[in-house]
């Protein structure tokens, strides 16, 4: 197959995997290609993710094109192709967070953490995604943090409960120890 698309996607993937944590779910499945998003699912939530090399390692395992598993893979939002961040934030855009400015509190997350919306920083302990909705209207606009809400918010905020985490971050490494 000589698809460049592949060789893209397989910059996304540079750490080395044990694929073998994945034979079990491939061997369960296999013969059943009608189990492709479980299949998926499961390796997901082994790796927290769906590494590149996982996802040609479950074609030939399960004996699917490359092509159909990569689709499926990138077609379903569930799916990441990416390790997400040790914290990752929900920033909401329902309508209530929106008309009270949501679009300017993604503005400044994407400041303070020097990435763009659908990506972690560089030292991996944050994830931006927006949400539709978190159903906490009466706080809006709202963040969730690894499941904890924050708001109602001003971009100001935001920007300090990211520094509060990171401050909390450093001291539990060692880093914030030296005065």
């Amino acid at each position: 197959m000589n698809c460049s698309c592949g060789e893209e996607r397989n910059n996304i993937d540079t750490e080395k995997i044990d694929l073998s944590l994945i034979d079990t779910i491939i061997n369960q499945y296999k013969g059943d290609k009608g189990n492709l998003i479980t299949v998926l699912q499961k390796t997901q939530d082994i790796y927290g993710y769906l590494p590149v090399s996982s996802l040609n390692y479950i074609a030939k395992g399960l004996g699917i094109k490359r092509s159909k598993v990569f689709g499926v893979a990138t077609f379903y939002t569930q799916f990441r192709l990416t390790p997400m961040g040790k914290y990752v934030i929900l920033l909401c855009q329902g309508t209530a967070c929106h008309v009270n400015g949501s679009e300017q509190i993604e503005t400044a997350l994407c400041q303070e953490l020097k990435i763009k919306t659908e990506e972690t920083t560089e030292d991996g302990l944050f994830t931006l995604s927006n949400a539709a909705c978190l159903g906490c209207c009466s706080l809006a606009p709202v963040m969730m943090i690894n499941g904890q809400a924050y708001g109602p918010l001003t971009p100001d905020k935001a920007v300090s409960v990211v520094r509060e985490i990171y401050a909390k971050e450093k001291v539990s490494t060692g880093e914030g120890e030296k005065s």
